[in-house]
């Protein structure tokens, strides 16, 4: 049997011997928004918990407005979303000047955007007259707001602080510690100081700290915590299917809109599974969430949920952009063993970037894993990861197993995630 699975911008073709008794765990089909300009003009004038976007901006009568979007890891229509929003805050003006507005590309610790970056991301055409901003969260001047509940200080970019009305774009996905992107994320993530993620961030550890939670969530609160503190007014935000297609929107007050679209997010990369696999195969699914070792990381963790201890698990992870962290690998490097990498992690206390060796060790000392992907494999070493081809590692695998090993194709792995089909439910927060 030959499945072909995502692989950076293109393709791999992964044999399976006839032996193994396959599973195929992928997200659920629905249907697709047909226009996304109509459902978006719908959510800004019945947004929820919250009046319509243009009430909004001619009550305020803002003099300016910045608009937070991810990065090019996330693969967001921003393009799409921004036209329409553009229009509608300037021409909403009855009286006086339309709001100066600014984009922010919030990228949190990534690299900030360069200039052909953000001419991808932001073509002239749709930003012309707007000041664009590529975030970088060690250097930009930054606002603060004091700490959260939890002692994160709240640091953000002092072009999305400053302005008289802030918006954030994003998309909701499932993550293996927030519980689920989108809401404030965007900006007080995307568009924070480093300490403010690294804070943010250590509360990883906790044990409500996991996928598809959202209420008990301590990273999730904490960050939903800091929008309130930031005065985040609007946020639109969207859950994509396995092809990058829209299949729900909402636009509204940042916790009402993260509440809806994680429903649907849940619906969509919620897998229940009756018992967990001896093999995976899993890809990332393809670009951009293979753009680099470090995003691929949170596919190897979410399909690790989905083995036995002790099983195997093929990573499909092309990484164009290298390993994408070089904190991460400087500090992964120092090790000769995952183990060492916990245990140093754990006397030394939480860093960003050292956190990421951290998470894929979990993975590395609990199953057997190899990785497919453009890296060299010297550099796949450093990182304490198994280079591999994948018919080769697969008909090993197979044939050494004592009977008819389980395995299951996984591909969409960053994305999807998997919880016990009896007594669990798909998102947490409603339990």
């Amino acid at each position: 049997m030959d499945f072909e699975l995502k692989y950076g911008e293109g393709k791999a073709r992964i044999p399976i011997p006839e032996k193994a008794d396959v599973s195929i765990l992928q997200p659920l089909h629905l249907p697709v928004i047909e226009s996304l300009e109509d459902s978006l003009q719908a959510a800004l004038n019945s947004p929820l918990g919250s009046d319509s976007l243009a009430k909004l901006i001619e009550r305020r009568k803002p003099g300016t407005v910045v608009i937070a979007i991810p990065d090019e890891t996330r693969p967001t229509p921003s393009k799409a979303l921004l036209g329409p929003l553009l229009e509608l805050i300037r021409s909403n003006r009855k009286t006086g000047p339309a709001p100066a507005v600014t984009v922010v590309i919030g990228g949190g610790l990534h690299p900030p955007a360069d200039q052909a970056t953000i001419q991808r991301l932001l073509p002239p055409d749709i930003v012309a007259g707007c000041r664009v901003v590529a975030h970088d969260a060690r250097t930009a001047r930054m606002m603060d707001y004091g700490l959260t509940s939890r002692g994160t200080p709240v640091r953000i970019n002092a072009d999305f602080g400053m302005a008289d009305f802030k918006i954030v774009i994003g998309q909701v996905d499932p993550h293996q510690f927030v519980g689920f992107t989108g809401g404030s994320k965007g900006a007080v993530i995307g568009c924070a100081s480093a300490d403010t993620i690294e804070k943010n961030h250590s509360l990883m550890s906790e044990a409500d700290a996991r996928v598809g939670r959202l209420k008990g969530n301590p990273v999730r609160e904490d960050l939903n915590e800091a929008g309130e503190m930031v005065g985040i007014d609007f946020a639109v935000n969207l859950v994509l299917d396995a092809d990058k297609k829209a299949v729900h929107l909402a636009a509204g007050k940042p916790m009402a809109v993260l509440e809806s679209c994680a429903v649907t997010c849940a619906k969509v990369y919620g897998v229940g599974i009756a018992e967990k696999f001896d093999i995976v195969v899993a890809s990332c699914g393809g670009y951009p969430k293979d753009i680099c070792l470090y995003q691929a990381q949170k596919g190897l963790n979410l399909a690790s949920h989905a083995v036995k201890p002790g099983g195997h698990i093929l990573l499909l992870a092309a990484s164009p952009q290298g390993v994408g962290d070089d904190i991460y690998f400087d500090y992964v490097s120092q090790f000769t063993t995952p183990a060492e990498v916990i245990r140093d992690f754990k006397s030394t206390g939480f860093r960003m970037g050292a956190h990421k060796a951290y998470l894929f060790g979990q993975t590395l000392v609990n199953y057997n894993v190899a990785v497919f992907s453009d890296l060299e494999p010297g550099v796949l070493r450093k990182c304490h990861l198994r280079a591999a081809d994948p018919a080769t590692i697969v008909a090993e695998w197979v044939s050494a197993f004592d009977g008819t090993p389980r395995l299951a194709i996984i591909p969409n792995a960053n994305t999807t995630y998997f919880y016990e089909s009896a007594g669990h439910s798909k998102l947490e927060a409603k339990n």
